[in-house]
């Protein structure tokens, strides 16, 4: 629990259903004492669909959904004058409105058009042209609550989150340098590298999760009238630093596989570029869990010295691509995740309740 109270995603998440919670509710109350209670669910229900992530995603897709919900109105008040408040009926508008929701206006909006028009006709179907004035008059009681409450009460801005994907990738990739030091320390196996391989695919998943979530906090920053908003708009800094960290994991990823082949050749190490190699690349991989630029700038260093101490050994001739390999990539690794060390701590916003991180992160990028 003390966990989940320190992740800043998680917090994003709550001020938005608070959000959600209140733009719906005051929907409903203005609706009901400006209209009537005939049918005010389609205030909270506008508000519902216009109370978005970001402030850019409220005017655009928000927009459609609004648009398939007034259509949804207007396909239920007519369906009901032309045919009846019948099964008839109920077929027409669920079909046209789910033919209407595939159009290029409404596009990925079927079900909202459709599941309007199906609770407005099943609620209390009537001619009456006030009544669908009052209707109409609700939805757009929702609209602009939503709107007003998503934009004027704490617009959302994504950079914490952005922030929190970036600083658990570093984290991972330092960790995963050491169980790779810890698996040539010992006798490592296939099983081993296997599982390295593996791991290097679930850090692939986060760097996507993690340009997603910097393309969200930019886009949080369009339309936003909050000032910081503005240093968000061109995230340069993230940009690069996620492109190191999906360096270091293709590097990595390169080291298992030239491992792989290795052990397939069942050939034995030099003892001496063992030793070194297993100790930069762990010393390599705690210096980027903790983001500390000057303990990975001395592992690159020491490199040069694993380098020199295997020409005096002079392995056979078919190990020297192997040995090579391994220590490019390492040194790859290494000159990628200094910049992103050296970018830390990235400074966050407080959480609401003002808990910290182990380790604050990011000053957004200006």
């Amino acid at each position: 629990m003390r966990a989940r109270l320190r992740d800043p995603i998680f917090w994003a998440d709550v001020t938005q259903v608070v959000k959600t919670v209140v733009a719906a509710s005051l929907a409903w109350v203005l609706a009901v004492e400006w209209v009537g209670p005939t049918q005010s669910f389609l205030a909270p229900w506008a508000a519902l669909l216009v109370v978005h992530s970001t402030v850019f995603r409220t005017f655009s897709q928000g927009a459609r959904q609004v648009a398939a919900a007034v259509a949804g109105v207007l396909l239920a008040w007519s369906a009901g004058n032309l045919i009846g408040p019948d099964v008839a009926a109920l077929a027409a508008v669920v079909f046209l409105g789910l033919l209407l929701g595939r159009s290029r206006w409404l596009e990925g909006e079927a079900t909202t058009a459709a599941a309007t028009a199906l609770v407005v006709l099943t609620t209390g179907f009537s001619d009456d042209q006030h009544v669908l004035v009052d209707r109409l008059l609700d939805t757009g009681i929702g609209i602009t609550v939503g709107l007003v409450v998503n934009v004027a009460v704490w617009p959302p801005l994504r950079r914490r989150t952005a922030i929190a994907a970036l600083d658990d990738l570093d984290d991972r990739i330092g960790a995963l340098l050491v169980e790779v030091a810890d698996g040539l320390a010992g006798e490592c196996s296939r099983d081993d590298v296997a599982g390295w391989l593996e791991t290097t695919r679930d850090l692939d998943e986060l760097i996507d999760r993690a340009w997603a979530m910097v393309r969200q906090a930019r886009e949080s920053a369009v339309l936003n009238p909050r000032r910081s908003a503005r240093q968000l708009r061109h995230p340069e800094v993230w940009i690069v630093l996620l492109r190191h960290m999906e360096q270091a994991v293709a590097e990595t990823r390169s080291i298992a596989r030239t491992l792989e082949r290795f052990l397939e050749q069942q050939r034995e190490w030099d003892t001496d570029f063992r030793d070194g190699y297993v100790d930069a690349v762990r010393r390599g991989g705690l210096a980027i869990e903790t983001a500390d630029a000057d303990g990975i700038r001395a592992c690159r260093s020491s490199l040069d010295e694993i380098v020199a101490r295997l020409g005096d050994a002079d392995p056979a001739p078919e190990l020297w691509p192997v040995y090579g390999g391994l220590v490019v990539n390492l040194v790859n690794i290494l000159e990628a995740m200094e910049e992103v060390a050296a970018a830390n701590p990235l400074d966050q916003p407080p959480l609401p309740i003002l808990l910290r991180r182990r380790r604050t992160t990011g000053r957004p990028p200006g």
